[in-house]
């Protein structure tokens, strides 16, 4: 049986910077996009912890470490009311994932081929 390609903390950030994205229905390359965020980002619904782990397919210590390193640089929020999580992506996150996400096509090939197997990614990871 072979090997499933090894994931670390980027590609699963880069997972769901993109899925946060993806969620609220814009664009990622669109022009003009920064100056739009003000309007979009607020409306945001986000995604549960729950959805970030089955998004990243991982266990809880895996996703625990994945949004500490998405806080850690700024690129999402986590808003926790009555014992239930709320992620949603930044300003800075969106920007982020725009700017690097040929950069991870490039060097996670073969990850985000693996991970987006059995469903379908964004339009903009689609080869």
């Amino acid at each position: 049986m072979p090997s499933r390609p090894y994931k670390d903390l980027v590609i699963y950030g880069c997972f769901v910077l993109n899925r946060l994205v993806a969620d609220m229905g814009v664009d990622l390359y669109q022009e003009n996009l920064d100056a739009k965020l003000d309007a979009i980002l607020p409306k945001q619904e986000g995604i549960s912890k729950e959805e970030v782990k089955r998004e990243i397919k991982s266990n809880h210590f895996m996703t625990e470490r994945v949004l500490e390193a998405l806080l850690k640089d700024a690129y999402v929020t986590v808003e926790v009311t009555e014992g239930h999580y709320r992620v949603r992506i930044t300003k800075p996150g969106v920007m982020h994932i725009r700017k690097y996400n040929e950069f991870y096509r490039k060097i996670y090939q073969e990850q985000i081929r693996d991970h987006y197997r059995f469903t379908k990614p964004p339009f903009w990871l689609q080869d």
